[in-house]
């Protein structure tokens, strides 16, 4: 299935607060259906506070935001969200590779990611720079973005990308969209590779 319009724009909202709230679970941050619901409450506060999405979802941002305050525990946001997700979207892992790739960056970004797609010059640049470790970034040279999908939204080849800060957290995101982190044979350069898609050079078998 596929999605477009306000339908996507609703669904990609509805996945960056469940990423957000799954995230916030495997931290420890959130243990209880009150915690649940408070931690949503804030998120989508936050969301419409900082303008992170489309005008185009204002008035879900607000339902769900109604819902929460009125209702508290009983608006079971997190069950809500579920059913919203399954409604407009079906499964992402249905998509297309490049379509899931594009949506769990733009996820990452709305969790307050820095997102850079770089020329050649400027990844060289960068490999030559120290990233300050800290700040949660991603760094993918545009070339290697270009010739890494078929026309079809098929991976060819594995993503290069340099990624700092909460690492961990970035490669939840993408396992939730059927894509994973791997090594490569460049020191302080990742591979990101669908999990049904190509094997990075470095782990094919000679």
């Amino acid at each position: 299935m596929s999605v477009n319009g306000k339908n996507e724009k609703t669904a990609h909202l509805v996945w960056c607060a469940m990423i957000a709230l799954r995230l916030a679970r495997q931290d420890g941050r959130v243990r209880s259906e009150q915690q649940e619901n408070l931690f949503l409450v804030r998120w989508f506060a936050d969301a419409e506070r900082q303008r992170r999405f489309s005008r185009d979802v204002a008035s879900d941002i607000r339902w769900m935001l109604q819902q929460g305050r009125s209702l508290g525990v009983r608006a079971q946001l997190a069950k809500k969200l579920d059913y919203i997700w399954r409604s407009t979207t079906g499964n992402i892992l249905e998509q297309t590779e490049l379509f899931r790739l594009t949506w769990g960056l733009e996820t990452a970004k709305n969790q307050q990611w820095l997102y850079h797609i770089l020329s050649d010059t400027e990844w060289l640049r960068l490999r030559r720079q120290s990233i300050n470790p800290d700040v949660c970034a991603v760094y993918i040279p545009k070339s290697a973005l270009e010739k890494a999908f078929s026309d079809k939204g098929k991976q060819t080849a594995p993503v290069p990308v340099r990624i700092t800060g909460n690492t961990e957290a970035f490669g939840v995101l993408l396992t939730s969209c059927g894509w994973q982190i791997q090594p490569s044979p460049e020191p302080g350069v990742l591979f990101l590779t669908a999990e049904s898609g190509v094997t990075p050079p470095m782990m094919q078998e000679t």
